[in-house]
């Protein structure tokens, strides 16, 4: 599990919220959903360069707040328009108490 990065420690993503971080240069949004699962997703709208972020979790999706794209944290596709191109999903592990990331992303999308 070499190729995975520390990000933050559980605690420090309440449920129902999200994080950006900056891991290797590539911006992620670190997302906690209702159920305890985590996500993490490439933290830019594929419609318009905006965090994902900063949007609202509902379920397994994130909006992106400035023209309302959902999208699936399971598999970056969007849920409903203006968005059309799926985000860069990536592998979380979790243990010991800390969220970690790994920059392959599990769905074959790259970053920009």
């Amino acid at each position: 599990m070499s190729d995975f990065i520390r990000i933050c420690a559980v605690e420090d993503i309440p449920k129902a919220s999200a994080v950006r971080a900056d891991v290797d240069g590539t911006e992620i949004a670190v997302v906690h959903t209702e159920d305890g699962e985590f996500h993490a997703v490439y933290d830019e709208c594929s419609h318009a360069a905006v965090a994902l972020s900063e949007g609202e979790i509902d379920g397994c999706t994130i909006e992106c707040w400035l023209h309302g794209s959902r999208f699936d944290l399971r598999t970056g596709e969007p849920t409903g328009l203006p968005a059309t191109e799926p985000v860069p999903v990536y592998p979380v592990d979790v243990r010991d108490g800390d969220i970690y990331v790994s920059l392959t992303p599990t769905n074959g999308v790259t970053a920009p």
